[in-house]
């Protein structure tokens, strides 16, 4: 399986990409982003240019410039996000829906055989018509990423997403969160099983999908946890 990852350098991304290094059914990863990639560490290993390639694309609502890249990929795993808080809507639609719309759009041109997978999150409004900014933006995207002709297109919307093997958020007060529930993860977890999920989790998941399908084309946190 050939993929196309977006969003590596983020916390959901880079569990995402671990978990495709590590499985041997991935023959290659495009990584693509406006700035170079971080190092990547060896995993068990592993080096990860063996099947890692970054791809530096400035504008992310234009790929004419690289299109000879991009076709020949059987997945799109799809994790780029901010979080709404403190942007105004135009700003968190154009990151939200714009750049994710201007991606798929392009990939499902090139790959018509794709399996698109989106990381949206818990509390989307997919009706596009409630209270919540960000819940109508994502539902927005969720319903127009669903419209394109791929193969095939879920949407993940985790909840609560415990990050594994050294992973960190890139947003200092996520970072600081995390650190100070990390104690209370454990209870959490026992008493919410299906709602708190780790970033290996959600990387195999994501795998899964991508390979075998699922019977409907949005999946909660508690679906999520069953893949």
């Amino acid at each position: 399986m050939r993929v196309v990852l977006f969003g590596a350098s983020g916390m959901v991304g880079q569990g995402v990409l671990r978990e495709c290094l590590l499985d041997p059914e991935v023959d290659a990863v495009l990584s693509i982003g406006r700035s170079a990639l971080p190092e990547v560490p060896a995993i068990r290993g592993l080096d990860p240019k063996r099947k890692l390639r970054h791809l530096v694309v400035d504008d992310l609502c234009d790929y004419s410039a690289v299109e000879s890249e991009l076709p020949g990929f059987d997945a799109c795993f799809f994790c780029l996000g901010v979080s709404s808080a403190g942007m105004s809507e135009d700003r968190y639609r154009r990151v939200t829906f714009d750049i994710t719309l201007a991606a798929a759009g392009t990939l499902s041109r090139l790959n018509p055989g794709m399996t698109f997978l989106y990381i949206s999150g818990s509390g989307t409004d997919s009706t596009e018509k409630g209270r919540s900014m960000w819940a109508r933006v994502k539902g927005e995207t969720e319903n127009a990423l669903l419209r394109l002709p791929f193969k095939a297109a879920y949407m993940f919307r985790p909840g609560f997403i415990q990050p594994l093997h050294g992973i960190t958020s890139r947003t200092r007060s996520y970072r600081i969160f995390y650190a100070l529930l990390k104690p209370l993860l454990p209870l959490l977890r026992a008493a919410f099983p299906q709602s708190i999920i780790t970033t290996e989790q959600l990387g195999l998941a994501m795998l899964r999908v991508a390979r075998n399908g699922y019977p409907k084309p949005i999946l909660e946190a508690a679906d999520i946890s069953r893949v």
